[in-house]
């Protein structure tokens, strides 16, 4: 049950990037109130971190689903994924982007 001092997310963007297999990361879902909490919350079934960034979703929820992230947002993510990256200990702190 929530308490009404808690925060409610209002919108969640899901990302993807194989950098095998794509050059930029790629918006696979959107959604605002409750298309946002199922997100979050397969998100959270699935053990993928959740990273809050209000101005980065509403810039990145702009895009349409499997859209490519613009090159003048690629900085906003890459700090992003480099956070996940270290959070499952696939990234050392020294790579980090800056």
């Amino acid at each position: 049950m929530k308490h009404k001092d808690e925060k409610r997310p209002l919108k969640a963007v899901a990302l993807r990037y194989d950098s095998e297999r794509e050059t930029a990361p790629r918006v696979v879902a959107k959604g605002e109130r409750l298309l946002a909490e199922k997100i979050i919350a397969i998100a959270q079934e699935h053990h993928i971190h959740v990273y809050e960034d209000p101005d980065l979703v509403a810039l990145l929820s702009r895009l349409d689903v499997e859209a490519e992230i613009p090159h003048d947002l690629f900085q906003a993510v890459a700090e992003v994924l480099a956070f996940v990256y270290r959070l499952n200990n696939r990234l050392p702190d020294s790579a980090a982007p800056g």
